[in-house]
């Protein structure tokens, strides 16, 4: 008789840590910048456009301001995607969370935050790795082991 439990997916806790960094990372992206390429052009171009009596044609200041109204309703549902998952952790989680990965001016170091929290090196280490196992369940990027395939 298979346990039920055993049968249950392993995660691999190192490749789930890196895809939630590269989510959080993409966090602090969004919070600091904005392509160069949605700015609208500051220099004309010369060319004869034919007149048209449909709304088809837009200037490249009109797609320019389309698409960063676009880019910034996608970055925005983005940011309130992790807000939410971070507010879903625990106190000392949430707060090595935002001061390691959130906060708008830089990056913390962990040694500053275990120190600043007043934890051992090894608790804090317990707590991070508790929160970003949760915070990646929260946002649904957990990675799964490979499971061997069974003969028998």
């Amino acid at each position: 008789m298979r346990n039920r439990y055993t049968d249950l997916p392993k995660i691999n806790e190192k490749e789930t840590k890196k895809e939630l960094e590269k989510k959080l990372f993409k966090y602090r992206d969004y919070l600091i910048s904005l392509p160069t390429y949605l700015m609208p052009k500051i220099t004309p171009s010369y060319s004869i456009t034919p007149p048209t009596n449909t709304n088809a044609f837009h200037s490249s200041t009109e797609d320019s301001a389309i698409e960063r109204i676009e880019y910034e309703r996608i970055r925005d549902e983005y940011l309130q995607e992790i807000h939410k998952a971070v507010n879903t952790l625990k106190d000392q989680e949430r707060h090595i969370i935002i001061e390691r990965y959130l906060k708008h001016d830089e990056l913390g170091y962990d040694r500053e935050i275990w120190m600043n929290m007043g934890v051992g090196k090894t608790k804090y280490y317990q707590i991070k790795g508790e929160a970003m196992l949760r915070l990646a369940f929260a946002l649904k990027v957990e990675v799964y082991q490979k499971s061997e395939a069974k003969t028998g």
